[in-house]
């Protein structure tokens, strides 16, 4: 079989499964509803987009510039959830690992049904955008041309390259799992603060290759050189009057339609190189130098079966006893207790706000959403509703033993902030540590899986962190 036909093959197949997924459907609806709440108001204090400490005066171009900023900066951990996440998950790696297909036909053709999909949901935010213009833009200042060339310019390498890095991470055994949601975390840092580099410098297509969500040049282009620095993706807040910015400018600056082409390039060459060097499935090999480090991390040893031990009775408190087994089963593992009691030292002379809370809830996303994924399973929900706790009353307890688990992690905080008769470290780790536990359980519940909770945590995670 040639590898076009393999292409074209693994392309069908994947959009065929995209378009019995509801998940798509909606998808294609929350983005151009969405879209119309990441335009500001007339009057707003705040905005999503902020320059010079003003929100911008909102052409057609600007509207399609904000459109795309919003999708390529804010929205990419979300792209990345739902490509890891969705119907396409799962593949057929036992049969095609063992044919003579090629690789990087196999994963040209899925990427390519990804950036269909994305495609179709950037084609649905722009007639979006078009009503939303229409809602608050004079008629005759209306210019869809500019509006869809702006969106389209921004966001579509954007999700092109997020496609990729999901193929790519796919195809490695390292970054299969939480690995890869953790260094996808660090790129999207990287990839929204790295444009600052080249944000005061001359346009040109080696400094627009440094912005990869594409949206600083639109912003700074016609800025004068002491205020190019100086813009806020995000919730910000705004002050009176309104910036007019010539996005159109920036759109046509030399270098940056071509380092955008270069970025969906870089995105395809990416998905060729995922089919290069993917990693079959092996089952895992123990190494001698590797045992000490398994015997550190694995839970322990079973305790030994007793035969003459009488038929356990039904428990009189059977929510306690659910209490108990997810308080143990959320603290899996001799290392996680190992980092337990370092932060609950730390928490003894460190600021706690700054320096313990954080790393704290850290250690505890972890154990919530491995513990969670693993419990939310379908089978395992299946065989639970046969036991006197019902799932609902399972995920009830979740929630509490996490809020305990924030607790214990911060009891040296708590009895110092205590004797200074302070009950503020009190309440903010109750509420971090249930808030935490509730997200994590209801995206379990929702994708049957540790990932989106993982990667959704560790994004509240950084912004908590950041506002200290």
């Amino acid at each position: 079989m040639s590898g076009t036909a393999v292409a074209r093959s693994s392309l069908q197949t994947s959009l065929l499964r995209y378009s019995r997924s509801w998940g798509l459907w909606v998808l294609l609806l929350v983005a151009p509803v969405a879209a119309r709440f990441w335009i500001p108001a007339e009057n707003a204090t705040s905005a999503v987009i902020v320059v010079n400490g003003q929100v911008p005066v909102m052409t057609s171009a600007m509207l399609g510039v904000s459109l795309g900023i919003v999708i390529s900066t804010l929205l990419l951990p979300i792209a990345f959830i739902y490509l890891r996440s969705n119907v396409t998950r799962h593949q057929p790696w036992q049969v095609e690992e063992i044919s003579g297909a090629s690789r990087v036909s196999i994963a040209l053709g899925r990427f390519g049904a990804d950036a269909a999909m994305w495609a179709a949901v950037l084609a649905a935010t722009t007639i979006a955008g078009w009503v939303i213009a229409w809602l608050v833009m004079p008629f005759d200042q209306i210019n869809l041309a500019q509006l869809t060339l702006a969106l389209w310019l921004i966001a579509a390498p954007a999700l092109a390259g997020v496609a990729a890095i999901r193929m790519l991470f796919d195809a490695l055994r390292i970054t299969r799992g939480p690995l890869g949601e953790i260094l996808y975390f660090m790129l999207w840092i990287a990839a929204i603060a790295m444009p600052s580099i080249g944000a005061e410098q001359d346009p040109s297509f080696a400094t627009d290759m440094t912005d990869y969500a594409g949206f600083v040049r639109p912003l700074t282009y016609d800025l004068p050189a002491d205020k190019k620095g100086d813009f806020a993706i995000g919730a910000s807040p705004a002050q009176e009057g309104r910036i007019e910015i010539d996005a159109m400018a920036g759109l046509l600056s030399p270098g940056y339609i071509g380092s955008r082409f270069a970025w969906a390039g870089i995105a395809v060459a990416l998905a060729a190189i995922a089919g290069l060097v993917y990693a079959p499935h092996r089952p895992r090999k123990r190494r001698l130098r590797g045992r000490l480090l398994e015997k550190l991390l694995e839970p322990g040893p079973p305790k030994p079966v007793q035969s003459d031990v009488p038929p356990a009775r039904l428990s009189k408190f059977p929510l306690v006893g659910a209490m108990a087994a997810e308080f143990r089963l959320i603290a899996q593992g001799r290392l996680w207790l190992l980092l337990a009691l370092i932060v609950l030292s730390i928490g003894a002379f460190a600021d706690f706000r700054t320096i313990a809370s954080p790393a704290a809830l850290l250690l505890l996303i972890f154990g919530l959403t491995a513990h969670a994924g693993a419990s939310e399973q379908p089978k395992l929900i299946a065989l639970a509703r046969t036991m006197p706790i019902s799932p609902m009353q399972r995920r009830l307890a979740f929630v509490l033993v996490g809020s305990a688990w924030s607790l214990a992690l911060s009891a040296a905080a708590i009895v110092r902030a205590a004797s200074a008769g302070s009950s503020e470290v009190l309440w903010l780790s109750l509420g971090t540590g249930s808030a935490a536990a509730a997200a994590a359980i209801l995206l379990g519940a929702w994708t049957r899986s540790a990932f989106a909770p993982r990667l959704v945590l560790l994004i509240a995670w950084y912004m908590y962190l950041s506002a200290s």
